[in-house]
């Protein structure tokens, strides 16, 4: 009887369970017949070429790409791919939580790698991750997450492990300030929770617990504190009525938005915009 004895010993930059989370998994085909524009995500994306030719635009910059090649773009980091009708871009999409690019003496913040070699390889596991998801059979979200893990050792094995995903320092902080940035910007708009983790894509009790964690108060108060802040700017620079000033700002009625203004800047919108002018007034005066 023979018997053959191997121990493992892992290096622990490679080991990426209870670090990275994959967050979702998307598959499309893009032949340029609709308009595809830059955005970013608060997760690394992994954006692997099933088939066809296309290009990347990263920031300003944009790349050819073509079957077998795998896109890794770092959170924060403006991105979008472009197809042709001739040879339409198949692709498959993953978003992980918690692993960002690390490049040897590089400050890279994305790269491209070729898997041809291991094609069939790589398209088997990518093939039985989608057929999970679609499926959602007991313990899917487990298989998923392991697959994850087998791709990113292959990820390091095509680049010799000199470009490699290692654990972000700042998991949930990225998300935050995507979320932030985005309340920021579109306050005006008719904003939810549900919304805001359509946005972010994750689940909206994660949502609230890592943005209250990060900045001491739930997204949609910080929603409020930010309409509000809108709110104080035209009450103070504009003869705009309440009415108006009311829907701009995204709120659903004039008695609510002067409910909320009052409860956050301590007087009512009337009162607010009476002193900011008197105040406007009395240094107009001292400097005549």
């Amino acid at each position: 009887m023979g018997n053959e004895h191997f121990d493992i010993s892992i290096p622990k930059e490679y080991l990426t369970r209870d670090k990275a989370r994959l967050l979702y998994v998307s598959s499309a085909t893009y032949g340029g017949d609709w308009i595809s524009t830059p955005h970013t995500h608060y997760c690394s994306e992994l954006f692997y070429v099933i088939d066809g030719v296309g290009q990347f635009q990263v920031e300003d910059n944009i790349f050819p790409v073509s079957a077998n090649d795998l896109v890794v773009i770092n959170p924060n980091v403006s991105h979008t791919e472009l197809g042709f009708n001739a040879n339409p871009l198949k692709y498959i999409v993953l978003g992980i939580e918690g692993l960002e690019l690390s490049v040897e003496n590089n400050n890279a913040n994305f790269c491209i790698v070729n898997f041809r070699e291991i094609k069939d390889t790589v398209n088997f596991y990518l093939k039985v991750m989608l057929r999970e998801i679609e499926t959602r059979s007991a313990g899917y979200e487990t298989v998923c997450q392991d697959l994850m893990e087998i791709l990113i050792v292959l990820f390091g094995r095509q680049t010799n492990f000199s470009t490699i995903l290692s654990p972000a320092n700042k998991r949930a902080s990225h998300l935050c300030d995507s979320v932030r940035r985005y309340i920021d910007q579109n306050c005006g708009d008719d904003l939810s929770l549900e919304h805001l983790a359509k946005f972010s894509h994750v689940n909206k009790y994660y949502l609230v617990h890592a943005f209250t964690d990060e900045y001491g108060i739930s997204p949609i108060n910080y929603l409020m504190h930010a309409r509000v802040k809108k709110a104080e700017k035209l009450l103070a620079t504009t003869d705009y009525s309440l009415s108006v000033i009311s829907h701009t700002c995204g709120f659903s009625s004039s008695s609510y938005f002067s409910q909320t203004f009052k409860k956050v800047a301590g007087v009512s919108p009337s009162s607010y915009r009476k002193t900011v002018k008197s105040d406007h007034g009395e240094m107009e005066d001292l400097s005549r």
